[in-house]
C-alpha cells in the first residue's frame, strides 16, 4: 500500500511554516485527520498502522476507546473547568483514590494534578526540595524529563534541547546503564555495575555533598534517550545510593508507565519502589494531563507553595478515570496481551538482527521496544541517516514509527493492537530495514 500525498497536505504545511514556531516535526509529512482505535487516516484519506501511539499517549486505542470518548463527551455538557486548585470537586478526588491504589502497598500517598509531563516533573522537583530541605537534584545522561526550565535542568538527552536556555537549576548528572554503549567502556555483567559506583566516587564525592542531595530522578527505561533498558542491579543500586544519602528517588513514568511495559509502573519491573512518581501522556486517555504521586510518609506541602489553574480539569479526569477503569476491569487479559505481543515483536526483531547487519541492538520490556541502527557493528557508528530513511519508507508504505536517541526507532503500538495488524506493521518495518541494509552494505 503506497501512501499518496497531495496538494492539500502541501498547502497546510506551507501555512504551518508561516504561523507556527518550529518544534520537533518528523522527516515525513504525516497529517492525521481521524482514527478508529485500530488505524489512523490522514487528510488525504491514506490509512496507516501506527507504531507510535502518538508519542505513547494512546495506550488503549487510537483516539482512545469508546469508554474514554463517551466519558469525555458526557462531561463536556456538564462542567469542563472546575478550578480545582481553589474549589472542591468529587471527580478528581475519586480518580486520585483509584490512581493511588495502583501504587505499591504501603505507599498511602497523595496526588498533584497538572497538564503535562514536564509539569509533573516540575512538581516533583519542588516537592523533593520541600520534603528534604535540600537544594540539589541528580539525573542521568540520556534522560529526558521535559522542556520547561526546571525539568530541563534534569534533561540531558540532546544538546539542542538545552543550548541557549541556561543557566539551569542546581543539578548534577551521572552515566546511565546504557550497556550497549557503556560510557565507561565496560561489559555487563562483568562490569559489576560500575556505573552505579561511579555515582558514589564522582558526583557525590567531588561535586555535590550527599547532605545536599534532595532526590535522584530517573526514567526506569529511558525514552527519548533511545529506549534504554538498564539491568535490574543498576536500578536497585540507585535506590541504595538515594537511601544512603537520605535523598528521595523520583521515577519519571511519563513514557514508560501506565501499562506500557505490562506493569502499571515501569519501576515495578526492577523490584524497586520510588518515593515520587510522575505520570502524563497516556494517563488522560488523549486529553492533556499530568500527575505527581507522593509517598504518604513524606507529608504534605505548605498551602500556596505550589498550585495550578487547569490541573484537575474535568475533561482530563473523565478520560483518565474511564481509562483506569478499563485497565482495572481488563487487567489480566491486558497484561497477558502486552507480554505476548511484546515477545512476538522481540522475536521478530532478533530474527531480523541475525539477517541485517544494520541492526546493532534490540531491547525492551512489554510493548516499549527500541531498535538501534549502526553503520558498523564493531565500531557501533550510529546509522542516523539510515534510521531516517527507514522511518520515511515505513511512512510511504502505511506505517508510522518514531525515532529515539541518535539512531533508534521505537516500537510502541497501542497496547490493544490486533495481532494481525501488529504482524502487518512488522512486515512493513522489516522490508524498510531490509532495503536500508541492502543499500548500506550493497547487498
Amino acid at each position: 500500500m503506497k501512501v499518496k500525498i497531495g496538494k492539500k497536505t502541501g498547502d497546510i504545511i506551507k501555512r504551518d511554516s508561516k504561523v507556527i514556531l518550529t518544534v520537533t516535526r518528523e522527516t515525513y509529512p504525516f497529517m492525521p485527520d481521524h482514527a478508529d482505535g485500530e488505524f489512523v487516516y490522514d487528510v488525504e484519506g491514506n490509512k496507516f498502522i501506527d507504531f507510535s501511539s502518538f508519542i505513547s499517549v494512546y495506550n488503549l486505542g487510537l483516539n482512545g476507546n469508546k469508554e474514554i470518548r463517551n466519558a469525555i463527551k458526557k462531561q463536556v455538557d456538564k462542567l469542563m473547568h472546575p478550578a480545582f486548585a481553589d474549589f472542591y470537586n468529587e471527580m478528581p478526588v475519586r480518580f486520585a483514590e483509584k490512581l493511588l491504589k495502583m501504587a505499591p502497598p504501603g505507599f498511602n500517598g497523595k496526588v498533584f494534578f497538572s497538564n503535562s509531563g514536564t509539569e509533573a516533573v516540575e512538581a516533583a522537583i519542588k516537592f523533593s526540595k520541600i520534603f528534604t530541605k535540600r537544594p540539589y537534584l541528580m539525573a542521568f545522561y540520556g534522560g529526558f524529563h521535559g522542556r520547561t526550565l526546571g525539568s530541563l535542568s534534569l534533561t540531558a538527552s540532546k544538546i539542542v534541547q538545552k543550548e541557549m536556555f541556561g543557566p539551569f537549576n542546581a543539578s548534577v548528572h551521572a552515566p546511565y546503564a546504557y550497556c550497549y554503549r557503556c560510557p565507561l567502556h565496560l561489559e555487563y555483567p562483568s562490569c559489576g555495575i560500575e556505573c552505579a559506583d561511579y555515582i558514589r566516587k564522582y558526583p557525590l564525592a567531588k561535586e555535590v555533598s550527599k547532605k545536599e542531595l534532595a532526590a535522584i530522578v530517573m526514567e526506569p527505561i529511558q525514552g527519548e534517550g533511545g529506549y534504554v533498558v538498564p539491568p535490574k542491579e543498576f536500578v536497585k543500586e540507585v535506590r541504595k545510593i538515594a537511601d544512603d544519602a537520605g535523598a528521595l528517588l523520583v521515577s519519571d513514568e511519563v513514557q514508560a508507565g501506565y501499562m506500557r511495559t505490562g506493569k502499571f509502573f515501569a519501576m515495578d519491573n526492577f523490584g524497586v519502589e520510588a518515593d515520587i512518581y510522575t505520570m502524563a501522556k497516556s494517563i488522560g486517555g488523549g486529553v492533556p494531563m499530568g500527575a505527581t504521586l507522593v509517598r504518604g510518609s513524606l507529608g504534605d506541602i505548605p498551602a500556596g507553595s505550589h498550585s495550578t489553574t487547569f490541573g484537575g480539569n474535568l475533561l482530563a479526569i473523565a478520560g483518565a478515570e474511564a481509562s483506569l477503569d478499563y485497565i482495572n476491569k481488563n487487567m489480566p487479559a491486558l497484561q497477558t496481551g502486552i507480554i505476548r505481543k511484546g515477545a512476538y515483536v522481540m522475536k521478530r526483531l532478533e530474527e531480523m538482527k541475525d539477517k541485517y547487519e544494520i541492526i546493532g541492538d534490540v531491547r525492551g520490556i512489554g510493548l516499549m521496544i527500541g531498535v538501534e541502527f549502526v553503520r558498523d557493528r564493531k565500531t557501533k557508528d550510529p546509522a542516523v541517516k539510515e534510521k531516517d530513511d527507514i522511518a520515511d519508507e515505513c511512512f510511504a508504505n502505511g506505517l508510522i514509527v518514531l525515532p529515539a536517541g541518535q539512531s533508534c526507532i521505537r516500537i510502541i503500538p497501542t497496547l490493544t493492537i490486533d495481532d494481525k495488524v501488529l504482524a502487518s506493521g512488522m512486515d512493513i518495518f522489516e522490508q524498510a530495514v531490509h532495503n536500508a541494509n541492502s543499500k548500506l552494505f550493497k547487498k
